[in-house]
């Protein structure tokens, strides 16, 4: 007779008491490893993304890493400008009479003293005043004479009160007009004490009034010149200096002594040093700005008058952690350094960045760094690109 099969029949309730165990086992598991994988996330977080190179490529980026350092950084305000003379330094050389042009004995851009000739220009009208001074230098020798015997007889009360007075206001009249005639032929480079019948002349010089290099002749031989006519530019560039344009937000940041340093528009990388030595007190028309003017220590021969400028004034000087600003990389409106955190493993580092001067540009670490951290001098922008590849 055969057995009957046995079959185990679990009832719902002897499953639920199997399973519950089961899930306690589990959770427990669960909750051990928990604070190891926590654990591991924080450290990847507090070390920020890293990026890792073969050695090959760290060679052929000339990868190069150095320390953080501590700089004086000047804060500086970028302002526009041009390069002006004083009014003292720049010369309109014209004649004082009229005449006709027998020599010119320079050329333009030639360097000129001062008191040196430009221009020989004969003119009868020079001769005549010559010719006047003469003529006014013996009436007043006249008079001179008339006043002292008219002197002598009124003391004897031989004239009357009324002749003496006369002959006194003849005498300062001719003394006033040979004055005059005096300065004139002054003004035209002739010494009068010194002019006699013989030694008149039919020509005078134009003479430079300061010393500079001439820049412009308007005049040609045998022309008839009028007076007070432009004949000559001269200008003294040693005397140029920088005029820069201050906006009213700024113009409490400037003051006399600053030091500036400037480029020409056109040659960017050439760079030229100045000092502020004067602020203006009123807008200039039409705009709410002022001019601050400043002086150059070295005027080198290719500044001119009238080129524009790009400028930074110093307003102030500081220590501050820095680096290269080639160590720096952006990305949108972050800015970041790279780190050595192991051989050829380099971990990001966000940072806030300050001022910039000659190179070097302050930063802020937004995480800490150990004072002998190395920093990527050189190959920033590659470890970036490695980094942000199949990015976006």
């Amino acid at each position: 007779m055969s057995r009957p099969d046995m079959k185990t029949h679990i009832t719902p309730k002897q499953a639920a008491v199997l399973f519950i165990p089961f899930m306690i086992l589990l959770l427990l598991a669960s909750c051990n490893r928990t604070p190891v994988a926590a654990e591991e996330a924080a450290t990847e977080n507090a070390h920020g993304p890293e990026v890792e190179l073969t050695p090959e490529q760290a060679k052929a980026i000339a990868l190069s890493t150095g320390p953080l350092e501590h700089r004086d950084l000047r804060s500086t305000l970028k302002v526009n400008g041009r390069l002006t003379l004083p009014p003292q330094n720049e010369a309109q050389v014209s004649a004082l009479i009229g005449g006709i042009v027998s020599r010119i004995p320079v050329r333009e851009g030639e360097a000129v003293g001062q008191g040196q000739v430009l221009l020989e220009v004969a003119s009868t009208e020079f001769l005549q005043l010559q010719q006047d001074y003469l003529e006014a230098s013996a009436d007043l020798d006249l008079k001179r004479a008339n006043m002292e015997r008219q002197r002598a007889l009124r003391t004897e009360n031989i004239n009357a009160q009324r002749t003496f007075q006369e002959a006194e206001a003849a005498l300062r009249s001719a003394e006033a007009r040979q004055k005059g005639m005096a300065e004139k032929l002054g003004l035209l480079g002739t010494d009068a004490r010194q002019l006699t019948p013989g030694t008149m002349r039919t020509s005078f010089f134009v003479k430079a009034p300061i010393a500079g290099s001439l820049h412009h002749i308007s005049v040609t031989m045998g022309q008839y010149i009028e007076p007070n006519k432009p004949l000559f530019s001269i200008t003294d560039n040693k005397a140029l200096h920088i005029d820069l344009t201050v906006f009213e937000q700024d113009i409490s940041k400037v003051h006399v002594g600053q030091k500036v340093t400037f480029s020409i528009a056109k040659d960017p990388h050439g760079t030229h040093e100045a000092e502020i030595f004067g602020v203006n007190k009123a807008f200039e028309p039409g705009q709410q700005a002022i001019l601050v003017h400043a002086r150059m220590s070295n005027v080198q021969d290719q500044l001119l008058p009238g080129m524009f400028i790009d400028a930074r004034i110093q307003t102030s000087s500081d220590s501050a952690l820095c680096l290269p600003e080639r160590a720096i990389v952006g990305n949108g409106d972050d800015h970041y350094i790279y780190v050595e955190h192991e051989p050829n493993t380099f971990r990001q580092v966000q940072v806030a960045i300050g001022a910039t001067d000659q190179g070097y540009t302050e930063i802020k670490p937004l995480d800490l760094l150990a004072p002998d951290a190395k920093v990527v001098m050189n190959g920033a922008y590659y470890l970036l690109s490695q980094m942000t590849k199949g990015s976006g």
